[in-house]
């Protein structure tokens, strides 16, 4: 995407059930490109259905949605998503709520109608611009139950009085709290103006709840405009929603429970934010050998310059290292300014790292000239991409035993009885019970436990577990 100066990009996102994709790599790319970010993400902590659940646990909805809101921030802190410049809330923002509606109500786009003050959609011919819907379609009482008092079923809720048991806020035309939408309009004004660069959020929320969030913008301030608007797809598990009340729900704490935080990072982008993406052990397993590998090269590469003497490295770069590195660069480039297309960037680290490899593993690497030289400078192209990419771990050592014990935790199994095992397989092998020796490997394999052999020894990696290679096999073919 291209992005007019000055170098300030500002971007809300609405954070409600689902975690938008998009925005883990945005702000870290934006300001890889030197531009300022200021990132807002607002949560929702008054609405009807955080009430219905308190009134089931019997405890004050404030308080319910606080820490909800904190957890979800120690799981965007546990997938390395950076934090946002501001982070309000609607229950701290009532002034500012209460104050656009007051705009609107005078500029004449809504009405009151018993304590209840709404929004009349006719007076707003733009209405259905974002999503290119007529009026009709709009799905009124998706959340609520529809209101027969409203001039227009699609009319939606500036404000809602006061009722029994419910949290309220007093305001000139009756106490109550706000709807849904007039909260998002208010928090973004409040820290980015009414004309921002980008908003963020669920692709179902872009009719009706951003459809509204337009209207009633610009209807407190005729300037309100948004230069883009990034939304992406669903996490689908077997191509449907996921969705607590589909009974397919599952917490991010309950993936990186058995699968590293930066394994479910890479999965998530490898599929392009806007497209949905589908959960399955099939593609984690996956993700998670992938980075295994990445980080692997990148530790025995670490490990290898660490050991040569840096002053006695020349500046001189072959020809065809260079050309890979530009490469990587281009593709990097290229794809995240085309809306951001990760997927692409991740398939560009191929070339980089397998010539990694080549350097350190073959007969023809060792030999090459300047094979410090080329090992120092594709190193730092792809630690340049991992780090815009949030993919970039502190330590190679650290996180490949991570990646270890979690492939333990998912087999079932410890390292002692692994190691067990491959004393019984070099037992095997000495007294050439060969069958039994391809047992034990095939045995470790199905579940997910590579065995190396090398000069040195045997020593075991994550790996894919044999029955979803063949399923990854024959979804390919």
């Amino acid at each position: 995407m291209s992005v007019e100066s000055p170098l300030m990009i500002s971007v809300i996102l609405v954070m409600l059930v689902f975690m938008s994709i998009s925005i883990f790599f945005t702000g870290r790319y934006f300001k890889h490109l030197g531009f300022e970010v200021c990132y807002v993400r607002n949560f929702t902590d008054v609405d009807d259905k955080i009430i219905a659940r308190s009134k089931e646990l019997g405890e004050d909805p404030i308080s319910l949605s606080r820490r909800f809101c904190e957890e979800f921030c120690q799981d965007m802190e546990t997938l390395n998503c950076l934090p946002p410049s501001e982070q309000p809330k609607v229950s701290d923002h009532m002034p500012q709520i209460i104050d656009m509606i007051e705009k609107i109500l005078n500029n004449g786009y809504a009405y009151i109608i018993d304590g209840d003050v709404y929004f009349d959609v006719k007076k707003f011919p733009e209405y259905g611009k974002l999503s290119s819907r007529n009026l009709e379609d709009n799905r009124a009482g998706e959340r609520v139950a529809v209101d027969t008092r409203k001039k227009n079923p699609a009319d939606f809720a500036l404000w809602k009085s006061a009722k029994p048991g419910e949290p309220f806020w007093e305001t000139p035309w009756g106490p109550g709290r706000p709807g849904w939408h007039i909260e998002c309009s208010a928090m973004s004004a409040t820290y980015l103006g009414y004309s921002f660069d980008i908003h963020g959020g669920g692709i179902d929320l872009v009719f009706p709840h951003h459809e509204n969030e337009i209207a009633q913008s610009c209807a407190a301030c005729k300037k309100s405009d948004i230069s883009l608007w990034m939304h992406n797809g669903f996490v689908t598990i077997d191509s449907v929603k996921m969705s607590k009340s589909l009974g397919n729900f599952f917490t991010i704490r309950q993936v990186v429970d058995v699968y590293h935080p930066l394994a479910l990072r890479y999965f998530l982008m490898g599929a392009h934010y806007r497209s949905p993406i589908n959960y399955s052990h099939v593609q984690l397993e996956s993700a998670s050998d992938r980075v295994y590998y990445i980080y692997e090269t990148l530790h025995e590469c670490e490990r290898f310059l660490n050991q040569q003497d840096r002053t006695v490295r020349k500046d001189n770069i072959p020809p065809d290292t260079l050309s890979i590195i530009n490469k990587l660069h281009e593709v990097f480039l290229t794809s995240m300014s085309d809306d951001l297309h990760t997927p692409v960037v991740l398939a560009g680290l191929s070339d980089p790292l397998k010539s990694i490899n080549d350097l350190l593993h073959t007969r023809k690497g060792k030999k090459q000239q300047f094979r410090i030289e080329s090992l120092a400078a594709l190193e730092k192209s792809i630690e340049d991409v991992l780090t815009v990419l949030g993919l970039k771990p502190s330590s190679y050592s650290e996180i490949l035993e991570q990646l270890k014990e979690k492939a333990l935790k998912r087999a079932n199994i410890t390292e002692d009885e692994v190691l067990k095992k491959i004393e019984g397989r070099d037992a095997a092998r000495l007294q050439k019970e060969y069958a039994k020796s391809d047992a034990i490997r095939k045995d470790l394999a199905n579940v997910g436990i590579a065995l190396m052999d090398s000069p040195n020894g045997t020593t075991w990696r994550p790996s894919i577990p044999v029955p979803l290679q063949e399923l990854l096999l024959a979804k390919s073919e």
